[in-house]
């Protein structure tokens, strides 16, 4: 097996696994532990895998992109503490978008129930979860339904959702760096939350530390565009402090 069938095979494993080992690869693959980790090194200079202490997961990018159902079941205590932290930020706000995503979903289920709020989002899920709370008026953009992630896109969405101006945008992204700025793998999903991000006063960007450094197909928003940026500790503290210095608040949790 040639580098390049090797490194495609393990590209294939880490998007059906979600991740992979250096061990397991090696022993699979037939060869040391050292090749493997120099393919991971090729993989993550290319950018389709991230390495972690012993092994990688894969980068989402054009051609891949996880879906809602998976993302149910990965870091799911850091995602509801990013999702508390992030509806803390909520302030005076009346009028709020909410991204497409678990970690979206979740901020919604966090926001207070005890004032009137009105919530625009492309989520099937997230209406779902806010349909039948009492103080809450939701709307639903309309659009083609992407199978994935059940979130709307398409110019039926962006062209409901530029007719509002919205008090605080909650925000997601397949991938955030200080370079290439925040990145989703879809070009329809692209415009929709760049659409939000005009239409909105403040921002808030909440995701996983995993986040941080990728980078995937679609730029929609620059750092800067954020007042704060909530994740997880797994983003180091320096890193997070580079990331600051753009604007936005960090916000470890």
């Amino acid at each position: 097996m040639s580098a390049a069938e090797r490194q495609r095979q393990i590209v294939g494993t880490a998007r059906r696994l979600g991740s992979v080992e250096v061990a397991q690869l090696a022993a699979e693959l037939g060869v040391a532990k050292e090749t493997v980790r120099r393919d991971l090194r090729v993989l993550e200079q290319h950018g389709l895998l991230r390495r972690t202490h012993g092994g990688a997961y894969p980068v989402e990018s054009a051609g891949f992109e996880t879906t809602l159902a998976y993302r149910t079941t990965m870091h799911v205590p850091e995602k509801r503490r990013i999702a508390s932290a992030a509806v803390e930020l909520l302030g005076d706000a009346e009028t709020v978008f909410i991204d497409e995503g678990f970690t979206p979903q979740l901020i919604a289920e966090a926001l207070p129930r005890d004032r009137q709020l009105t919530v625009v989002t492309a989520s099937l899920p997230v209406a779902s979860v806010l349909a039948t709370a009492g103080e809450f008026t939701v709307l639903l953009l309309g659009g083609r339904v992407r199978g994935g992630t059940l979130a709307t896109v398409e110019h039926w969405t962006t062209k409901m959702l530029a007719g509002f101006v919205i008090d605080l945008a909650f925000v997601g992204a397949n991938g955030i760096s200080r370079e290439h700025g925040l990145t989703t793998p879809d070009p329809a999903v692209s415009e929709v939350k760049a659409q939000a991000v005009r239409a909105a006063r403040r921002r808030v960007f909440a995701g996983l530390h995993t986040k941080f450094g990728a980078v995937s197909f679609c730029r929609f928003a620059e750092v800067g565009d954020f007042e704060a940026l909530v994740t997880s500790t797994g983003l180091p503290a320096p890193e997070a402090h580079r990331y600051a210095l753009r604007g936005p608040q960090v916000l470890r949790v």
